[in-house]
């Protein structure tokens, strides 16, 4: 229909029929009333022979209008049309709908943050979303303090939180509200759970991707490990993954989470016997040194929720 308006303003021999067409569209067009109030708003500048040559972009506002109304896909996806004079003439242009702009920033917010082997719900999960209890005040106020006192120093180095606490009181859900809440401030975060990992990094040795994986660790500008002392004992996950990821991050200050069932101490212990069975309680002091210097240990009390 587009074309052929705009063949028929242009079309100076148009046949009687074609003549009734036209004005019967032009008059169509001109009761519409956003386009009256839009007329009456900039009367001054549009000349009466420069109107009669912007009908063709007056329907098209229409058209496209009222397709969008209709749930009716148009032909420039989450967009939607506007009037303007320019130099004289009617002119239809195009600008992104409030709802594609709420979808892409929350396409960016989730962008933000790379959940490796964790639940998709978690992606929705915010500190006000939480059921803040005596038990949980500590907890929240410490992942508060983090959150703000980064955003106001982002260059600078802020330990981050070693959360422990039993089955089911919501670590992994803190850490995800924290990374939620740091996605909304343009932070990226990488949320991942430890014993997954574990097997994980092992299948990669024969894909030849475990560098890929573990420079990305490194290097994320947030990292949480969640869950982390479930994983099976391994010397090689405890010296060649943990140890090269964390010191790496304590070596160049990046904020680094954890959570655990265990304390701190009772992490130290668990690192310290290998899969075979040998005590190497050196080498797990080494990595709880990085442990102690990224994070401060955080008690996390209550109920076991995962199944209430």
């Amino acid at each position: 229909m587009m074309e052929g308006m705009q063949d028929l303003f242009g079309n100076k021999t148009a046949t009687t029929a074609f003549q009734q067409q036209y004005q019967k569209i032009v008059a169509e067009v001109l009761q519409d009333k956003e386009v009256q109030q839009f007329l009456q708003e900039h009367q001054d500048e549009i000349p009466q022979e420069n109107l009669v040559k912007s009908y063709s972009a007056l329907l098209e506002y229409i058209q496209q209008r009222d397709a969008r109304i209709q749930g009716v896909e148009t032909y420039i996806k989450g967009m939607e049309p506007l009037l303007r004079v320019n130099q004289g003439f009617v002119e239809v242009v195009y600008r992104p709908t409030q709802e594609f702009i709420q979808k892409q920033q929350q396409q960016d917010l989730t962008n933000r943050i790379h959940a490796i082997n964790m639940p998709k719900n978690l992606l929705q999960v915010t500190l006000n979303s939480l059921d803040i209890t005596k038990e949980r005040q500590e907890t929240f106020q410490a992942s508060l303090q983090f959150i703000n006192e980064l955003s106001a120093k982002p260059n600078e180095f802020h330990r981050a939180i070693y959360l422990v606490g039993s089955f089911g009181v919501g670590k992994t859900y803190f850490l995800a509200a924290i990374a939620n809440e740091l996605a909304q401030l343009g932070f990226e975060t990488t949320l991942v759970h430890v014993p997954t990992l574990s097997s994980e990094l092992k299948s990669a040795i024969g894909a030849n991707r475990l560098e890929e994986k573990v420079e990305f660790l490194k290097t994320s500008p947030i990292l949480m490990l969640d869950d982390i002392g479930a994983e099976s004992n391994s010397a090689w996950f405890r010296d060649e993954i943990l140890m090269i990821v964390l010191e790496y991050r304590m070596m160049q200050e990046l904020p680094t989470f954890f959570s655990s069932n265990l304390t701190i101490e009772e992490l130290q212990e668990h690192l310290s016997v290998s899969n075979r069975g040998d005590v190497e309680l050196l080498k797990a002091k080494r990595l709880i040194e990085r442990v102690r210097f990224l994070s401060k240990e955080i008690f996390l009390a209550g109920e076991n929720r995962r199944y209430s």
